[in-house]
């Protein structure tokens, strides 16, 4: 019965169209198959390049292990890190998008000041400058602070880049709940829901479409940015491969493994 259907329609369909139709697909499958062609070659160029380079596999092979535990580290950071960033930045979007002159200005004075800082700076500034700030609170008479202020590298990694990136994911935050039109907003009015149901219940399930693909994305590269926590002396895969590199002479091997 469809396969019949599915002929009427064919039929009615003018030969000019049925002609375009096949046209299109046959370029879509000459291209596809192009592509195909140009990704193998290119791959086929790039190992060719890496062993013109003189690279030693196996000595990439026998350090793979020692490289990949620090796999974990770099997971345990990023993950951490983008849980923080996404609380923050729901709070900073609900803080940009408040009436309050105290939460706007607050959430306002963070997002300006952490996007306009380089990440590096933030890093050292969790790790080496907090512990000088709990040393002057200390002398005004509170002597727990140094020690509470005084950083481990790892919570201090997770800080910098949480803190980091949910400045630049609250603009993603609030231009997701911007996005939802003003009619769902009157009908959560109209239905007699306050502001905390109308945002829960109505405006940020439908602002998540929007939000989820910048986040993922922000995330992607909070994996990268976590090699950064390697400066602080981290074992991640980043802080292993230049230990291993620098020792042998072949950084080379070492960073295109952890790239």
């Amino acid at each position: 019965m469809n396969a019949s259907a599915d002929h009427n329609s064919l039929n009615e369909i003018p030969p000019e169209a049925l002609a375009v139709m096949a046209k299109v697909e046959s370029t879509n499958k000459r291209f596809d198959r192009n592509l195909k062609i140009a990704l193998t070659v290119l791959l086929a160029a790039l190992v060719g390049i890496l062993v013109a380079l003189g690279l030693d596999f196996k000595f990439m092979l026998k350090w793979l292990g020692f490289i990949m535990t620090g796999m974990g580290y770099t997971l345990l950071v990023s993950v951490l890190a983008i849980t923080l960033a996404c609380i923050l930045a729901v709070l900073g979007a609900m803080g940009r998008l408040s009436r309050n002159p105290v939460y706007n200005s607050i959430a306002t004075a963070y997002v300006s000041l952490v996007r306009g800082t380089p990440l590096l700076v933030q890093v050292y500034m969790w790790y080496l400058a907090l512990p000088q700030v709990g040393k002057a609170i200390a002398d005004m008479g509170i002597p727990w602070a140094q020690r509470a202020l005084t950083l481990p590298a790892i919570p201090a990694g997770i800080l910098a880049l949480g803190v980091c990136y949910g400045a630049y994911m609250t603009e993603t935050v609030r231009a997701g709940i911007q996005s939802i039109t003003v009619g769902q907003t009157e009908a959560a009015r109209a239905l007699g829901m306050t502001e905390s149901q109308k945002m829960r219940r109505i405006v940020f399930p439908q602002a998540l479409r929007m939000i989820i693909p910048p986040v993922s994305n922000e995330f992607i590269a909070m994996i990268k940015d976590s090699s950064l926590v390697s400066l602080m002396g981290v074992w991640e895969l980043s802080y292993r491969a230049i230990k291993i590199g620098r020792r042998y002479f072949q950084s080379l091997e070492m960073l295109i493994m952890v790239a």
